[in-house]
Parts: structure tokens; sequence; C-alpha cells
């Protein structure tokens, strides 16, 4: 008995030791030692960024133009017709993918915010984080896609793929991600500080959407008739696709707290739903809320009680990134930092973290990796100082 108790009492110390060791804060772990270079320099406010076959990287800026970056740090400047561009706060010019298929067809698709009507009203930034549901002026967001030139001297706007997206003349929470994978999109859309929005399944707001290459939905979508996917999203900035086993995450900004990794799943509610208190947009709530939202899922991974803001996300090659090769990394505005994140085999939690780059560069954002395993990041400080920079591992 004694012997079996002994068994017992160590196998329970091994189990806490083990779950102490999964929680430990990412913090208190040893920091990745990075290869930093910046490969381009002087952009203002880059949002996405795509990288070809080739190595160049096609950049989105939130309020234009869109750059080339070569592999060799040589960097173009692209004409587009940006002309209805609405580049307000968090709208503007945002997530970019390449077509699956790009290397023949040269095929890029965006997110992007633009007037419906010319020169409609726009609320003032010092007005825009207020409470309050801010009204449609003559905005949306459009998935748009765009024929690129062969030497990348400019685009050329092929046709709008969906339209309907609902954004605000404040351009609050109209952040949006999009992921080409096989013969669909993947897009992450902002709630557009709708009380109700995120959680109203006629809406793409506050929502993951999936469709085919021509607008209409995706199979497997909840409903067929319909490209929403998921529900119940605050502001999901970007969304990724695990190559190994084709499972979808987002990555959303909390409200004071809770920044969140949300695997998706096929009709899965998030659980925000900002609506308790009447007449504003109620951000005391809690990003996940089972008790006013029955069956919300819980993030795969979250920031606790303060946020990063976390931008982007991006799946690691399966080697030469050490203990994350096959993991992920999150960039963050407000951190200032990489998060980098190692996955359980099922994908359902987060067993270990690391951060790098804390405060050296400013804010980061964009996230996408090249064809022969670097990271590309973005930063976000604007003043015409932003770069593009080129990070690989050392150990």
């Amino acid at each position: 008995m004694a012997i079996r108790t002994l068994s017992a009492a160590v196998a329970i110390g091994a189990s806490l030791l083990a779950t102490s060791l999964l929680t430990v804060p990412p913090e208190a772990l040893a920091a990745p030692r990075l290869d930093v270079t910046a490969l381009s320099r002087g952009l203002e406010i880059p949002w996405g960024v795509a990288v070809a076959p080739d190595g160049t990287a096609l950049v989105t800026q939130r309020a234009g133009p869109f750059v080339a970056v070569h592999a060799n740090g040589r960097t173009q400047v692209m004409r587009a017709d940006l002309s209805k561009l609405f580049a307000v706060k968090e709208a503007g010019l945002m997530g970019v993918t390449l077509d699956t298929g790009f290397a023949d067809n040269r095929r890029a698709y965006t997110c992007q915010a633009e007037y419906t009507r010319p020169g409609a009203p726009t609320i003032p930034m010092g007005s825009s984080d207020l409470p309050v549901p801010w009204p449609n002026t003559g905005q949306e967001i459009k998935i748009v896609a765009w024929k690129v030139a062969d030497d990348w001297t400019g685009l050329t706007r092929e046709r709008t793929v969906l339209s309907g997206i609902p954004t605000n003349a404040s351009g609050r929470h109209a952040g949006c991600g999009i992921a080409a994978w096989g013969s669909t999109l993947w897009i992450s859309t902002g709630d557009n500080v709708s009380p109700g929005g995120a959680q109203n399944p006629a809406t793409f707001e506050g929502k993951v959407l999936h469709i085919n290459l021509d607008g209409t939905p995706a199979a497997g979508n909840p409903n067929p008739a319909s490209p929403v996917y998921t529900m119940g999203h605050r502001n999901p900035q970007d969304v990724a696709v695990r190559p190994e086993t084709g499972q979808v995450y987002v990555i959303e900004h909390g409200t004071d707290k809770d920044d969140e990794l949300n695997l998706l799943r096929a009709g899965g509610n998030y659980g925000y739903s900002p609506n308790r208190a009447p007449l504003i947009y109620d951000e005391s709530v809690p990003m996940t809320d089972p008790d006013r939202v029955p069956g919300a899922i819980f993030p795969v991974w979250r920031t606790g009680n303060s946020t990063l803001a976390t931008a982007a996300l991006a799946f690691l090659p399966r080697s030469g990134w050490g203990r994350f090769s096959g993991g992920l990394v999150v960039s963050t505005l407000k951190g200032k930092r990489l998060v980098f994140m190692r996955l359980s085999p099922d994908g359902r939690h987060v067993v270990e973290t690391a951060e790098a780059l804390k405060d050296s560069e400013g804010r980061l954002r964009g996230l996408a990796v090249t064809p022969d395993g670097a990271l590309l990041v973005t930063t976000s400080n604007g003043e015409h100082a932003d770069k593009v920079l080129r990070v690989r591992w050392t150990g």
C-alpha cells in the first residue's frame, strides 16, 4: 500500500510539474537568438505581406501604394488604381495573399476598404475610440483580385470577389486578414464596433468567411448559401492555415485583456457579444462569454490580464527554426515583439512560447515566410520609417 501511495504521489507530482512547465509565462523562457536584417526601409504603415515563388514580397501599405520588395532588398513602388481607398484608423489597404497558382496566373487578392460615396464624412481620430456604434457614411470592405505585372511594376484590378463587408466612418475594427488555400480564400473580419454584429449570422462583421475564388460560399460552410464559417469574433486581423493538417487559426485583438489565438471549427461561435449595456458598444464583456453565448469556444491561447495587440500570424517551416520548427509566430503592435509558439500535435493547445525582438524594432505587424525559410516581418511605426525585416533563426 505504501509503495502504491508513493507511486501515486510521484505521478501526481510529475503531472503538476509538467503542467507548470507548460504554463510558464513567455518571458520566463529563453528568448530565441535571431539574425535580423533590414531588407527594405522608408515605408509607411505596411500592413500585409505575401511572398512569391521567386522570393519577391508583395507588401500593402495602409494608405497605399503597393510595393514589391525583392530578395536582394530592391524595393519598387507599384502602380495600381487605389483612387477609392478609405484609409482611416484601421481601415485601408490591409491583408494580401497570392493565388496558389501565382507562378502561372500572377493573381493576388486583397482586403481593402473603399469609399462607396466620394467625400463621405469620417470620424475624427480623437473620437473614434468612444464606446459608440459609429455609422456608415459611405464605406465598405471588399475582397479584390489583382493581376501583378511580370516585372513587378504594377497591378491591374481584375474584379471584386466579395463586397458588403461592413465598416464605419471611424475605420475602427475594420482589420481584415486573408489567406489563399487551394481554390478558396479564408477571410477574417472585424466586428465594425457593432454591438450585435458579431452574433448576427446574417452579416459579415466579426466573422471568418470561407469563399471560393469566384466569391461563392466554399464547401463545408455551416450554411451552404452563406460565406460565414465562424462568428463571435471581435477584431481578428489575420488568418492562417496549418500546412500539415489544414487547420485554420485566427489571431484576435482583445479588449483590455485576452488577445486570442483561435482554432476554427465550422459553425463555431467564439463568444464575443458586446451588447450587454443598451445603446453602447460594451467592451467590458469577456472576449469569450459562455454565460451569455452558450457553447462559446475558448481560445487555444490568450494573453491574460493584459494585451499585446496581436496583429498577424504565420506558420514556420518544419526545419530551420529549432524547437519552434513547424510551429507558429505571432506579431504584436503594442507588445513590440514576436511570440513564437509550439502547438500540441492535435493543434488544440499551445505547449511552449518564447518572445523575441522585444522593443528592438518597435511595433510589428505583417508576417510571411520566404521560399528559403526566412521570416519577413514588417514594422508599423509610421513617420515613413517602417521596414521589412528578414529574420533567421540562429539558435
